[in-house]
């Protein structure tokens, strides 16, 4: 694990404070972008790992990531801090765009507008996976794991544990052979 800075618990809260306020409808492209491209708190593998481990999980696998690195760099204070910051403010801007919600929602403008989120969201998340996969080992086996699970959700409707289940002991037989 190579790490190029160790965030304080001050520095966990406005972190995740900052990740959780920059994003809407999904944070995952923001915080692997804060976390390893700007704050150098985990480098890529670690990352790709405590993301991995918090999809097992069960809850928000973002919530998941900030526990885990949380409690790495700065122990239950670290973890606490890193989860507060994430959830603190969306909690406000969301109680907050409920009540308007409520009061404008039909109007047509702001369903455009949410589509419109909507679409940005997606491209966001399509373009983290592509730069994830790009930076991850060109394996045969492993893009042929990937390509299966995409299949799988998104073309059977597969739901993302029975994927995981198959695909998690797929990847570690074929890793295990590797390794012999």
């Amino acid at each position: 694990m190579s790490v190029r800075s160790v965030p304080t618990v001050v520095q966990l809260f406005t972190g995740f404070s900052t990740v959780a306020l920059s994003g809407f409808g999904g944070v995952l492209p923001i915080t692997r972008r804060t976390l390893v491209e700007k704050r150098g708190w985990l480098d890529e593998a670690e990352f790709v790992e405590l993301l991995s481990l918090g999809q097992l999980l069960p809850g928000p696998n973002i919530v998941n990531l900030a526990v885990m690195l949380g409690d790495r760099r700065r122990g239950l204070p670290g973890a606490l801090a890193a989860v507060a910051g994430l959830l603190t403010g969306p909690l406000i801007v969301v109680l907050s765009l409920a009540t308007l919600h409520q009061r404008y929602g039909h109007l047509p403008v702001v369903q455009h507008a949410i589509s419109g989120m909507a679409a940005a969201a997606c491209g966001l998340l399509v373009a983290m996976g592509l730069k994830m996969a790009w930076l991850h080992p060109k394996n045969p086996r492993t893009v042929a794991v990937a390509l299966l699970a995409m299949a799988a959700i998104a073309g059977l409707g597969w739901p993302l544990l029975k994927v995981l289940l198959i695909a998690g002991p797929m990847a570690l037989l074929w890793a295990a052979r590797e390794e012999r």
